[in-house]
């Protein structure tokens, strides 16, 4: 998903749901621009893509953030907080295990059980 204001791009999310986990959304990345921050624009547009026809049947939001990440911990925290909805937090990709001590560990964060209420299906289309 693409946010746009006035012709330029100020946000986007990429995801899927994971053959292996059908009631998943795996959110892979959210970008904000700095002039779009602080108007819940990355949690406006997860919003909008779980209230899509193709998300029918997603009972929980998944992704991956280094424990330093606290911008995207806010966001999560935050979707799961308006929802209320628990936030489990578990190690996934350990720095020396996946990433030869290369990379810090990603924590998996899973959102949920979400109903169609919680998540906010109904909130009609994003504005910028």
């Amino acid at each position: 998903m693409i946010a746009e204001r006035d012709g330029a791009i100020v946000g986007w999310v990429s995801g899927y749901r994971p053959p292996s986990e059908p009631g998943s959304f795996f959110v892979w990345q959210v970008a904000v621009a700095p002039a779009a921050r602080g108007h819940r624009l990355g949690a406006r547009m997860i919003e909008s893509l779980l209230g899509r026809p193709s998300a029918k049947g997603v009972t929980h939001l998944i992704t991956t953030v280094t424990e330093d990440n606290r911008p995207s911990w806010a966001l999560f925290e935050g979707l799961a907080k308006q929802w209320g909805a628990p936030l489990a937090k578990s190690a996934h990709f350990e720095r020396e295990t996946h990433f030869a001590g290369a990379h810090a560990t990603e924590w998996l964060a899973c959102i949920g059980p979400l109903t169609a209420e919680r998540r906010g299906q109904n909130q009609g289309e994003l504005a910028t």
